[in-house]
């Protein structure tokens, strides 16, 4: 761009400079992990374990919010944290986390983990889909979800806000159910769906308040749930992904975690962690 460059040409040493004055005049716009509060539910295994020990590791104090009271202590023993009992559905369970999480410290994180993932034919060999089960699947990951989210993000609007205006992140976990949903999924696909789709109007809402929310949809992760298959099947899921063939592991999805919590233009999206893979009927 004429006039932009003093050479009139982008040459690489201009373009140095001028990426150099840029950063030196916005400075760096990442959130410091260190000394905040990140809640975390489902943070007693899997995706959440994983991330609960990253957000430690940084530096920071994780609230595991959790159904299993054994292993969600001791994971918050090992780690410095704190452990809640918390049925996410529940909104005095979802009072009583965030009220913990704002007693240590400034609440800036918060990473919905928890869920359910039931499988059930829209009619199989027994009749239709049981309702009841339909209910509790989107109760559990997407009315829960969005539960936390609503009582986080209230904590979170009291903060005084970082140099760059953030006072905190959501995060929330969808699955690339929400988009290619196999067989006997229709309950599990309806509420990952849902958390994909409320994604940015979230996002739109909480701008003004200087709050980012954001969704990660992984595709085949090495989680408790997978691990009771048998091994032949877990081997078979991962030479199923294009690159890398494996199973996606808790601390693929924590790093991701940590990018968004970092990367204050990541806002109102849905990222799908998956290698590449598109999921076949069944």
């Amino acid at each position: 761009m004429p006039g932009f460059f003093s050479s009139g040409r982008a040459d690489s040493s201009n373009i140095i400079d001028v990426y150099v004055n840029v950063i030196s005049i916005q400075g760096d716009r990442s959130m410091d992990i260190q000394g905040k509060v990140f809640i975390v539910t489902g943070g007693a295994s899997g995706l959440g374990e994983g991330t609960a020990r990253m957000l430690s590791a940084q530096g920071g104090h994780v609230v595991i919010a959790d159904m299993q009271a054994e292993r969600g202590e001791a994971v918050a023993r090992e780690i410095g944290g704190t452990f809640v009992r918390c049925d996410v559905t529940s909104e005095a369970d979802g009072q009583a986390v965030v009220a913990q999480a704002v007693a240590r410290g400034k609440l800036m994180g918060l990473v919905n983990c928890a869920g359910i993932a039931p499988a059930e034919k829209t009619v199989g060999k027994s009749g239709a889909h049981g309702l009841a089960l339909f209910t509790k699947t989107v109760t559990v990951n997407l009315i829960g979800s969005f539960n936390m989210i609503r009582l986080a993000a209230e904590a979170m609007c009291r903060n005084d806000p970082e140099p760059t205006g953030e006072r905190g992140v959501l995060i929330s976990t969808a699955s690339v159910a929400a988009y290619d949903g196999q067989i006997g999924q229709a309950a599990y696909s309806a509420s990952k769906g849902g958390i994909v789709g409320m994604t940015l109007p979230i996002a739109r809402d909480l701008a003004r308040n200087g709050i980012r929310n954001m969704t990660i949809a992984p595709g085949i992760f090495g989680t408790p749930m997978l691990f009771g298959m048998p091994q032949e099947v877990q081997d078979a899921l991962a030479a199923g992904v294009p690159f890398p063939s494996r199973l996606g592991t808790p601390e693929d999805y924590a790093r991701l975690a940590r990018h968004i919590f970092e990367n204050d233009m990541l806002n109102g999206e849905v990222i799908r962690l998956d290698g590449a893979i598109r999921m076949a009927p069944r």
